[in-house]
């Protein structure tokens, strides 16, 4: 039984990265593409991880606030390997890599 909840949980990580790519590439629904925010987008100082396409995680006080996509999402998609987080890749190379990366 442990096993089948490892596999739910990692397939909830791979849902929440795909939504996060869709709306990164403009093709997901507004309202998601609006909960993320590029670092390079957010302020006036070029940062270093302006280059690895990380997100702003918006901060939360509760356990309920972390479990939204504007907090998940991001969380998530920071996690993933740098080579993961590329704009250019299409929504396809980039499931497969992903399902190779988490399963």
């Amino acid at each position: 039984m442990k096993i089948l909840e490892i596999y739910i949980a990692k397939h909830a990580v791979f849902k929440i990265a795909t939504l996060v790519h869709r709306s990164l590439c403009s093709n997901a629904p507004g309202y998601l593409a609006d909960d993320c925010l590029l670092v390079a987008d957010a302020g006036v100082r070029q940062l270093r991880s302006a280059d690895t396409r990380t997100l702003v995680v918006s901060w939360t006080c509760s356990s309920f606030g972390d479990r939204t996509f504007a907090a998940a999402g991001p969380q998530v998609w920071n996690s993933l390997l740098p080579n993961l987080r590329l704009h250019w890749l299409s929504y396809h190379h980039t499931a497969s890599s992903m399902k190779t990366f988490l399963f």
